[in-house]
């Protein structure tokens, strides 16, 4: 069969967003309508003929509304195979009469999650009847729709299904169905029984946005956001101005995102990020001050990159950004006369966020490889006063003490190997992604040297820099390579077999080093 007319109706929604008006106009066509509960009271509260499941049953609601529509008479009427006599002959038997349209969505179980209810109310909330439903009348798309989404209302509202539409519906059904579930699953994995790797993880994605392409022109990409409450982030972003967002833009963007939030109770600060990684990274008085400084730590890297903030986008700002060709910038807000200067750089992006995401938030983060997903949970960790441990002669200063810590927080987010200048609130050079710390050391000197040569400063901000690396030093070349470069502060995790001797080394050079005990490796 092809074209259905549709006859009976059976409507039971939660959201009751535009029922009313799809059962008017469905009467209006003659076709009976069939409701439970508070679906069934809306519609006669505007004055519609309805007939109650109760009486296509037989049977009353019972239990607090837990079973109304789990009945031979619903689903015999939803699963009936139209043109198979023995399916006829059943329906003609037990007086089961055929229901051609199914409008369903589903009790709020994700909104009961996130509004903190307690557990009975969550319980309360999981749907059962709605559920066997809308896989009852998907499962028989071919004689029956079912529309589980308010924006589908169109769909049936002419009165009418074809077969292309109802497959179409079909499938969303199931996946609503399955996301529902898949919700369900991971409260009761990860909320309820609090395992941190349950048996089965769910992972539900949803809305995509196809995009121009991935990585490279050759590969197809779409940007999927989590179903249900989630961290507020560049995926919920409102985006202001600019051509659309590509893959490398929103990846770049939520590396730029996820650091800048490191400093959301800092004051003012501005991350420039290049291929995910962050080549310039400052705080200062202003915001404008902010992206000056991590600007000159790498004036090349920054064209074309990704700038994030940590306070409102103001005009001074603005005007800084647009001397040289941007990608995109992320900021929290942005004042008008903000807005008004990027207008005229029609191709940069401006995303605001509302609200940085609190970098010690747990969670779980997921990569594919061959075969299987790789799943843990977020680097969260965060630089306690009592995980210092200064393992040479001298104690760093106040000042390099500082630097530490910003150069520590910025080489988190480095890919590794990493290791990272600072001084005074600002990155002096960056080194990413090398397959040796030493090397990454030595290209950290180098940005820094040649920083230091197209600023016309008297010297590169690494002499009296404090440096980081993202893991402990297996040998003391690379902690030389940071003395060579001016360092005369370390920070690193320690760990190593050779310790004592980068530790000696250390003391040899004059330096002060700190030991954190924590490792953070970037792949």
């Amino acid at each position: 069969m092809t074209a259905i007319t549709i006859r009976r109706a059976l409507l039971s929604v939660s959201d009751k967003t535009g029922i009313v008006d799809l059962a008017r106009t469905l009467a209006e066509k003659g076709v009976e309508l069939v409701s439970t509960g508070g679906t069934a009271k809306a519609l006669r509260d505007a004055g519609l003929t309805v007939r109650d499941v109760s009486d296509l049953t037989g049977f009353p609601e019972m239990m607090d509304g837990r079973v109304k529509t789990l009945h031979p008479m619903v689903h015999g009427g939803l699963l009936a195979v139209r043109d198979d006599a023995a399916h006829a002959d059943a329906m003609e038997e037990h007086g089961i009469g055929a229901i051609d349209l199914v409008v369903v969505n589903l009790y709020p179980f994700a909104q009961t999650v996130a509004k903190g209810a307690d557990r009975p109310e969550v319980i309360e909330n999981i749907d059962i009847g709605g559920p066997s439903m809308v896989r009852s009348a998907a499962k028989n798309h071919a004689y029956v729709a079912i529309v589980t989404d308010p924006a589908d209302y169109a769909i049936v509202a002419r009165g009418e299904t074809t077969l292309e539409e109802r497959r179409r519906l079909a499938a969303k059904a199931f996946a609503a169905t399955a996301t529902y579930d898949s919700m369900i699953a991971r409260w009761f994995g990860l909320e309820d029984q609090k395992e941190q790797f349950p048996a089965t993880l769910p992972f539900t994605l949803e809305a995509p946005t196809v995009l121009r392409y991935g990585e490279n022109p050759h590969q197809q990409a779409a940007f999927y956001r989590p179903a249900g409450p989630s961290t507020p982030g560049i995926g919920q972003a409102r985006q202001v101005q600019g051509k659309e967002l590509s893959y490398n833009n929103l990846n770049d963007a939520d590396a730029a995102l996820e650091l800048v939030s490191e400093f959301r109770d800092a004051d003012p600060t501005c991350v420039i990020v290049k291929h995910a990684n962050p080549c310039g990274v400052a705080t200062g008085t202003t915001l404008a001050d902010a992206y000056e400084a991590a600007f000159a730590c790498d004036t090349v890297s920054a064209f074309g990159g990704i700038i994030a903030l940590n306070r409102t986008l103001d005009a001074a700002t603005a005007k800084a950004i647009t001397g040289i060709f941007t990608e995109v910038v992320v900021a929290p807000d942005a004042d008008e006369e903000a807005i008004a200067l990027f207008a005229a750089k029609k191709n940069l992006r401006l995303l605001l966020t509302g609200t940085l995401p609190d970098p010690a938030r747990g969670g779980l983060t997921a990569k594919t490889i061959a075969g299987g997903w790789l799943v843990q949970s977020r680097d969260n960790g965060v630089l306690a006063d009592d995980m210092l441990k200064v393992v040479t002669k001298r104690q760093p200063t106040a000042q390099e003490l500082a630097d530490c810590r910003f150069a520590w927080t910025v080489a988190k987010h480095v890919k590794s190997n990493a290791i990272v200048y600072a001084k005074e609130g600002s990155t002096a050079g960056v080194g990413a992604g090398q397959m040796n710390r030493l090397e990454s050391a030595r290209i950290a000197a180098w940005k820094a040297k040649d920083a230091a040569d197209k600023a016309g400063w008297a010297a590169p901000r690494t002499i009296g820099s404090a440096v980081a690396s993202d893991a402990f030093f297996p040998f003391a070349d690379g902690l030389l390579a940071a003395v060579e470069a001016g360092a005369t502060a370390v920070i690193q995790p320690g760990g190593s077999i050779r310790d004592a001797e980068v530790i000696a080394a250390a003391d040899e050079a004059g330096l002060a080093m700190i030991f954190t005990g924590m490792r953070h490796f970037r792949h």
